[in-house]
């Protein structure tokens, strides 16, 4: 990739160019130390003209609907005069490293929208499922002028604390059959959702929905009590109340946004940012390291041997890390 002057890319995005926008995003996804340095100077330039989107982050297991949920929420939002910009993280490839789902593809009305962007990314299997770089992409988005960024993950049942770090409204898309699904739930993701929605309410599956609804509801309330999120349904393949979820999306944001809060949890979440690429850094420092090079693969034989125990060979792997020596 041939690299352009720092203006260009700033100039391009603050024009909400979807070429150079495309460009941007491809050059802080670089790997090139030489194009680490200039994607910051970019993200460095174009910062003043963030923050103004709607961050949205939207999760659920495979099966559930998302990119058609997305699909359906991106057109009601397009309807409503607002740029919407999509965020997909989809798992890699483990031959190529690429992206293998193709969200546009079951994208197909938002992503023929002159209103909307569509952005797949590999998550090169990053925590959460969620890309490395998909915070500055982030925010080279709302640098552009879109309104709501929605940023959906794999939904494979890691950490998706990943991805309620950077947003602002975090939603759980959930099937029906909740009776049986209840034990099965991940708590951590339950206890950091801002909302539930019950997709696929439609046809002969409505009754079976509402009846996850009141067993979601009822649950979440011996969880959260006090702060249970909202719980809904919705269907996206018949457009079914989708106004509502995006109504509530809205009212708990205007809401935060009065309070304060909204900031606050943005603060917050730039704080945690920065401490993410430090231990990213210290990660990747560590296994470059000569000492710990040299030191781990026998280090590690002595351990699945039964010669050391774990705690004895991390401490020798650290002693050399911090001490600088090869021994």
């Amino acid at each position: 990739m041939k690299a352009l002057p720092v203006e260009t890319y700033v100039e391009g995005v603050r024009a909400s160019e979807r070429a150079m926008l495309a460009r941007a995003i491809t050059l802080i996804e670089s790997e090139h130390p030489k194009h680490e340095v200039l994607a910051q100077e970019v993200l460095t330039r174009l910062l003043p003209y963030t923050g103004g989107a709607l961050r949205v982050g939207i999760s659920g297991v495979p099966g559930v609907g998302k990119s058609t949920f997305i699909d359906a929420l991106g057109m009601y939002l397009v309807g409503l005069g607002k740029r919407v910009a999509v965020l997909a993280i989809d798992p890699s490839s483990t031959v190529s490293g690429g992206s293998i789902l193709g969200d546009k593809t079951r994208m197909a009305r938002l992503s023929r929208e002159s209103l909307a962007y569509i952005r797949p990314s590999p998550s090169s299997g990053t925590l959460g499922g969620v890309a490395r770089k998909t915070r500055e992409t982030l925010l080279l988005c709302e640098a552009a002028g879109f309104d709501v960024v929605l940023v959906e993950t794999v939904g494979v049942g890691q950490s998706e604390t990943v991805v309620a770090d950077m947003v602002d409204f975090y939603l759980v898309l959930m099937l029906s059959g909740a009776g049986d699904e209840l034990q099965g739930i991940k708590r951590g993701i339950l206890e950091i959702a801002d909302m539930i929605a019950i997709n696929k309410a439609d046809g002969d599956n409505v009754v079976r929905a509402e009846r996850a609804r009141s067993e979601y509801r009822a649950a979440l309330h011996l969880m959260r009590p006090g702060a249970e999120p909202v719980v809904t349904t919705c269907s996206a393949l018949e457009n079914s109340n989708i106004e509502h979820v995006w109504s509530s999306i809205q009212q708990r944001l205007d809401t935060q946004r009065a309070s304060g809060a909204l900031e606050q949890r943005r603060r917050v979440q730039q704080v945690q940012w920065m401490r993410s690429m430090i231990e990213d850094g210290l990660r990747a420092a560590l296994h470059a390291h000569p000492g710990v090079a040299e030191l781990g693969p026998a280090l590690e034989r002595d351990v699945r041997e039964g010669r050391a125990t774990p705690t004895l060979a991390a401490r020798r792997v650290l002693g050399a890390f911090l001490s600088g020596s090869r021994t």
